[in-house]
């Protein structure tokens, strides 16, 4: 029967497959054409609102000048109504002289010709005509007096009408350019609402797009969910998503400096501490199951000569805390008793540091008890015809068995199934900012690993011109802190404009990270695209500080936006 079924069954996965293709491939047709189509509005609506942008800078300057220039007359008008006032006072204390002096000059004009009647019938005709000329001087004189008041009278008010008019003038001027600015506020608003509607429909596009691309190729863009693990907590997701300022990304590693091979000592823990003895452990990591072996006799150290192989050498490897979980450290012991054992048989030189194992002669002297059981307890075994490779923390994926989860698969949420999840690794997913391993390390003054909008940007310039300029433009590619890297770098402006013509951003707003089967395959930031290399090359050349993705020969990280 299952023979018979087999090939129909075979029909029906390979038409599913093919169903489930077309459907793909018909919704990846629509979702691209309406992004396309967004894109299109948006460069038509940014256009279309630059002039906009620029009558409303103009009015705005405009408003401004004569905002200043009323400011400037209104100390005038105060200036003149102060003179106008002390003008008034004087005129009123001046309003009984001017009364008496103008009815003086009426009554010497009615009686002018009389006086000159009286000039011929005086008898003294010299005293007569001074007399009367002095007489003739005084009226003069209340003569030019009432005129020169009369006319500064007039003056202040012709000068208050003037100044209440051009007052009056800039009011309505400037009440029609506050409408003319509030109308131009108002459109301009109105496009930047639309705008920012359309660049989260691009964004809703784009991360759709990506998701039938990863689902058509087999790779996945990771959910974290909540997992807290880092060492330092600005470094940490947890921190990330608690105190970072809104708008701000991070890159998080998978992992740190490891080559990926073999047993990963955080993984181990993680499986111990779920129920997995020790050649079970061994068994995931190598695939082989341990052998016993004549481990007697010495072997030759580095600083310490012939020294006894299992007793003194293996009870001084410091590779794994002793208070781990006891099947860990066994599984650790066998892994660094075959390490070491080629060594012994071919007798060469085995270093004490991390290029080969780490040795300590003061833990063998002192060795703990459950580091010694572990040891004891596995005497003489070995993994043949593999070299056990080990490291802290792989990221959750190892070159030589894949995926080291809980189901053995990768996927969205795989770290919340790494078993260096369930050992505790701080490792695992962590934004790198020191200069080494510890939290103390030098940080190169920044307090986080954090990067503002333009700073990613900056990343993508980076990676464009690193990509797609010449050697020359690429030169001064370095980071942007001096203090700590020296050089001469672009700053963010020249780089923009360096990579503008390949396509360079100002800020980032957006990303997306599709990741493979322990790699990092594409990052698109604002609808630019890198290679996760590519970008993790240009992280590492350009990013502020001792900012990096700390990874040899792959890159496997995640970007994160707050």
């Amino acid at each position: 029967m299952l023979k018979k079924a087999a090939p129909f069954l075979t029909l029906m996965v390979l038409f599913s497959g093919l169903l489930l293709g077309s459907v793909w491939a018909d919704e990846l047709e629509e979702v691209t054409k309406q992004l396309e189509e967004v894109k299109r509005l948006l460069n038509e609506s940014k256009k279309a609102t630059e002039p906009l942008e620029q009558n409303l800078r103009t009015i705005e300057v405009n408003i401004g000048g004569i905002e200043h220039k009323i400011t400037l007359l209104e100390a005038e008008v105060a200036v003149k109504e102060k003179e106008i006032g002390l003008g008034e006072r004087d005129l009123i204390e001046q309003k009984k002289v001017i009364d008496q002096r103008i009815r003086r000059y009426y009554k010497q004009s009615r009686t002018y010709l009389n006086n000159i009647f009286a000039l011929f019938l005086s008898e003294s005709i010299t005293e007569a005509s001074r007399g009367f000329f002095y007489q003739q001087r005084g009226v003069h004189r209340d003569k030019e007096t009432i005129l020169k008041t009369a006319f500064f009278i007039r003056s202040l008010e012709e000068k208050k009408a003037t100044l209440e008019h051009e007052k009056e003038q800039l009011a309505v001027i400037k009440v029609d350019l506050d409408k003319q600015k509030g109308f131009f506020q108002a459109e301009v608003a109105k496009a930047k609402n639309y705008q920012s509607d359309l660049e989260k429909k691009i964004v809703e596009l784009s991360a759709r797009q990506q998701q039938i691309l990863n689902a058509r190729s087999g790779s996945f863009v990771v959910n974290i969910g909540d997992s807290e693990l880092a060492d330092d907590y600005n470094a940490s997701i947890k921190g990330f998503r608690e105190a970072a300022p809104g708008g701000y990304f991070a890159v998080f590693s998978f992992g740190a400096h490891t080559h990926r091979k073999g047993m990963s000592q955080y993984g181990a823990r993680g499986r111990a501490q779920g129920g997995q003895d020790y050649k079970t452990i061994l068994r995931a990591y190598y695939g082989k199951d341990p052998v016993s072996k004549d481990t007697g006799g010495n072997i030759r150290v580095a600083g310490y000569g012939e020294i006894d192989f299992e007793t003194t050498y293996l009870y001084g490897i410091a590779e794994m805390p002793s208070s781990w979980h006891k099947e860990a450290l066994k599984a650790q012991a066998v892994a660094a008793r075959t390490y070491a054992y080629r060594h012994k048989t071919e007798g060469r030189e085995i270093c004490t540091t991390e290029a080969c194992q780490v040795f300590s002669k003061s833990k063998s002297d002192s060795v703990p008890e459950s580091w010694k059981q572990a040891v004891d307890e596995t005497k003489g075994e070995v993994l043949e015809d593999v070299v056990t490779y080990y490291s802290s923390t792989s990221g959750g994926y190892l070159t030589t068995m894949g995926w080291d989860t809980t189901d053995g698969a990768g996927g969205s949420g795989f770290i919340d199934r790494a078993y260096e999840k369930l050992g505790g690794s701080p490792w695992l997913y962590k934004a790198w900012y020191t200069q080494g391993y510890s939290v103390n390390s030098d940080k190169c003054g920044r307090a986080n690993p954090w990067l503002s909008p333009v700073e990613m940007a900056d990343i993508v310039n980076a990676a464009l011109v690193l990509t797609r300029g010449t050697s020359q433009e690429a030169e001064r590619i370095t980071p942007v802190t001096t203090s700590c890297w020296g050089g001469n770098p672009y700053s963010y402006d020249e780089l923009r404009d360096v990579a503008a013509k390949y396509g360079g951003i100002a800020s980032a707003t957006s990303a997306v990270v599709e990741q493979g089967n322990g790699t990092t395959n594409q990052v698109t930031i604002n609808g630019v695209s890198l290679s996760g290399s590519d970008f993790k090359r240009a992280f590492n050349v350009r990013a502020p500080g001792y900012l990096s993705i700390p990874q040899y020969q792959f890159a496997f990280f995640n970007i994160e936006k707050k």
